[in-house]
């Protein structure tokens, strides 16, 4: 892509420089403050989602308490910018598409026709402008700090001509909606051969790979049928409560279960919620099978069986187990994580508490192949899944390269890096 035939220098010094038509003028210039309260609370309760912007709070993914009254709420109104006051050093502005109401916290504004809105909302959620709000809020820590509206405007933005912003916002939505059409595709793609592999999980693990094999019913309602010299027991006859304290160890491995993988975590990072102690960790060891129970009322969407292949420490608020001999620790593994895909936890403890724990779990109902064969579907699903999870990381990189991508070019098109929309002769700032 071209660059403009000449630049010059803005006058301020982390924004750089500048289309030479351009000019840089504080946001004061650009926007004004609507400080309009509503007296009747009467209106469309409007929140904030960085994934689709300022829309009513009842179509957010998760629905927060509904205030009792919206007495007091600030108005917007349809085409208003929207600030998340706590969360600038996100980027999360966006402009609204209703006349609402929004939270106190929130700060709205309107144009003074001189610029685009649109072009501003591009504009301020790119690196360099969210590193600016960042530098620019107050408060007792990120997370907590606000930008506040008299430092806003204080910040100098890129300023090209009327018509050039409104050409360089149509420019990316054309762009940006193709490069979002492309991503979606990808990512269906990528859900696609996620359910599939976990379906071959659930298939061989439930029913083997012999095709021709004799069944029998299981007993087990999510099971159903297994092959005949299949044995069916409960999770006590399989494996055992693995728990050694890390209190007197001081084991300095860090693990944690993440999407149903045992991760490695960095001990002494800042960031996260950590302890000021790790005494009271458990140890686990390679082979051992990491359940996290808690929560099962309100997250249906986590993974939560691991596998551990090292040895390290982990919070003890998870179930370690270890499968007895007999029992191969990667087969238990693949079928507790079967079971965890079809959220047969949620219906244990009478399907109203909010954890399990292993007097409870330990009546889980399963089944257990010969080892000779438990070690066969091992090795299948591995072979299977090395393919399956090869062909997902190449769809996640491209996936990741093209967000990236569209970052990029909006940051470029908007701060006059490139030249999408060449000045039209005569054009006033």
């Amino acid at each position: 892509m071209k660059k403009y035939e000449s630049y010059k220098d803005s006058d301020v010094g982390w924004i750089g420089e500048i289309p030479s038509h351009w000019s840089c003028v504080k946001v004061k210039h650009l926007l004004r403050e609507r400080v309009d309260k509503s007296e009747d609370g009467i209106g469309e309760p409007l929140s904030m989602s960085q994934k689709y912007g300022l829309i009513p709070t009842s179509q957010m993914d998760v629905v927060p308490n509904l205030a009792t009254s919206y007495v007091g709420a600030k108005r917007t109104r349809q085409g208003d910018m929207v600030l998340n006051k706590l969360k600038a050093h996100l980027g999360v502005f966006a402009l609204s598409a209703y006349d609402g109401l929004v939270s106190p916290d929130y700060a709205v504004y309107y144009g003074t026709g001189r610029a685009d809105l649109e072009y501003l909302e591009y504009l301020f959620k790119t690196p360099l402008y969210v590193s600016e709000f960042i530098k620019k809020t107050t408060g007792v820590a990120i997370g907590f700090n606000r930008l506040y509206t008299d430092d806003l405007f204080s910040i100098p933005a890129h300023y090209p001509p009327m018509q050039e912003q409104k050409r360089i916002v149509d420019y990316l939505k054309d762009k940006t909606l193709k490069i979002e059409q492309y991503v979606s595709a990808r990512e269906r793609e990528r859900e696609l051969l996620d359910s599939l592999k976990q379906s071959e999980i659930a298939n061989v693990v439930t029913k083997g790979l012999n095709p021709n094999v004799r069944m029998k019913d299981s007993g087990i309602p999510w099971i159903g049928m297994i092959p005949e010299h299949w044995e069916t027991r409960t999770l006590s006859q399989m494996a055992r409560v693995h728990f050694i304290s890390n209190k007197n160890v001081h084991h300095q491995n860090l693990l944690s279960l993440s999407y149903g993988k045992i991760v490695c975590k960095d001990i002494n990072t800042t960031e996260g919620l950590l302890p000021a102690s790790f005494d009271n960790y458990q140890i686990v060891e390679d082979g051992n099978i990491v359940l996290r129970l808690t929560d099962l009322q309100n997250d249906h969407k986590s993974l939560r069986v691991g596998l551990s292949t090292q040895e390290g420490i982990i919070t003890s608020a998870y179930l370690a187990i270890e499968a007895f001999t007999g029992i191969l620790p990667k087969y238990l593994y693949f079928l507790l994580h079967s079971i965890d895909v079809k959220k047969v936890f949620y219906s244990m403890g009478n399907g109203l508490r909010q954890s399990l724990n292993w007097t409870e779990l330990r009546k889980l109902k399963c089944i257990v192949p010969p080892i000779f064969e438990q070690q066969v579907i091992v090795d299948y699903i591995e072979a299977k899944l090395s393919k399956i999870d090869s062909c997902i990381a190449d769809l996640q990189a491209e996936i990741d390269y093209l967000k990236e991508f569209k970052q990029r070019l909006i940051s470029d098109v908007v701060t006059g890096q490139i030249c999408v929309a060449e000045p039209q002769k005569g054009e006033q700032q």
